[in-house]
């Protein structure tokens, strides 16, 4: 993975036992499956099974601005890949009994950070569905984000050994129900 950032991207096996690879960076997660090179069992290869991106805005600074005197000044520069101004992930954890991944993506606004839970389907990286954090997120605390079947915890650890601890309970929208037997 090819990525410019001060924290180091992490790779794993996939925990469904499937034999498959993620690997995740401060905007993207690389979900890869090793497969065997057909003239040569002993030898494997590996392919991109699909790709998660972040949310991000691209940016065009290389703008030329003009001064008072008319002179052209042109700024060049690269954003880290975990700038945090930009989407940047920061968890990602698998839900084998709803076999869902799940992705908390921090957003640094001015002096408060925001965050979103998603749930991708396993099989393909599809969104399914995007829960917002209430509480905002410093990303200086620890933080972990804990889901089973309809329940999210979010423990966040402050100075002076000070623990927060949010809950979400998650509940069927009929609305949404009735809109994904429709589309059916």
């Amino acid at each position: 993975m090819e990525c410019c950032s001060l924290e180091s991207d992490w790779i794993y096996f996939h925990p469904d036992a499937s034999g498959r690879i993620i690997h995740v960076g401060p905007n993207q997660v690389k979900v890869l499956k090793l497969n065997e090179i057909e003239n040569n069992s002993g030898q494997h290869q590996i392919s991109e099974d699909f790709v998660i991106l972040a949310n991000r805005e691209n940016k065009n600074e290389n703008l030329p601005t003009v001064t008072a005197s008319g002179r052209v000044i042109k700024k060049k520069f690269n954003l880290l890949d975990d700038d945090p101004e930009q989407e940047t992930f920061k968890i990602v954890d698998y839900e084998d009994e709803l076999d869902l991944l799940s992705v908390v993506a921090v957003t640094q606004i001015d002096a408060e950070g925001k965050a979103h839970l998603d749930f991708h389907c396993n099989e393909y990286g599809t969104l399914l569905k995007s829960i917002p954090l209430v509480e905002s997120w410093d990303v200086t605390y620890s933080h972990e984000v804990y889901f089973d079947r309809d329940l999210v915890l979010h423990i966040e650890q402050k100075p002076s050994r000070v623990f927060s601890c949010y809950v979400y309970q998650m509940v069927c929208d009929p609305g949404e129900e009735e809109e994904t037997t429709n589309s059916s």
